[in-house]
């Protein structure tokens, strides 16, 4: 095929590369600021202020595993949760011992923390800051960490397996309880006073 031809057909494909949709945002946008990867929590705290909801846990990363040497460390998660107002959209911010790692947009949020608590079989797939900034604070929490490990020769795979429980009550007849896995909302249970 001449190279004449193929110019357009790689022009339609470089624009349709460049349209394509991000789901993690470059960086975000706190008044005249901008936080992005690399920066640490001091940096984005002083920029965007405090966020409305935070979580954090750790997990264990193994170097060499199988190997002569294998060294294990400990890595300190902190997810942090902005909510802009119900014409901007929430949110998630990831760090790794402290330095910015990811930003996430989420969904719309809301002009009032726990204020538009939807149905509960629509809180599914959303994550604990999204329930939070609907619902409000849960009455109680519980939580159990873990990891699911996989060994093959010379290599650890660990994924982390954070569970919870939340429990509100709306002082109505019933009790929600949200069962979450890793951050988001995996099943609810309705039950009786």
């Amino acid at each position: 095929m001449p190279a004449a031809s193929m110019l357009p057909r790689l022009l339609v494909a470089l624009l349709f590369l460049c349209a394509s949709p991000v789901t993690q945002a470059i960086g975000l946008r706190c008044g005249s600021r901008v936080v992005s990867p690399g920066m640490i929590a001091a940096q984005v705290r002083n920029a965007c202020g405090a966020p409305f909801w935070s979580d954090s846990y750790s997990s264990v990363e193994v170097l060499g595993a199988g190997g002569p040497i294998e060294e294990q460390r400990e890595v300190t998660w902190d997810i942090w949760y902005f909510n802009f107002g119900s014409n901007q959209f929430m949110q998630r911010l990831t760090f790794r011992n402290g330095d910015l790692q990811t930003v996430e947009a989420l969904g719309y949020g809301v002009s009032e923390i726990g204020t538009t608590c939807p149905p509960p079989l629509a809180t599914r797939g959303m994550t604990d800051g999204e329930l939070v900034a609907r619902c409000g604070e849960p009455a109680s929490r519980r939580r159990n960490e873990g990891a699911q490990l996989r060994r093959i020769p010379g290599i650890l795979v660990a994924h982390e397996d954070r569970r919870e429980e939340w429990l509100y009550d709306d002082g109505g007849e019933f009790l929600t309880r949200y069962f979450l896995s890793n951050g988001r909302v995996t099943s609810v249970e309705r039950l009786a006073r």
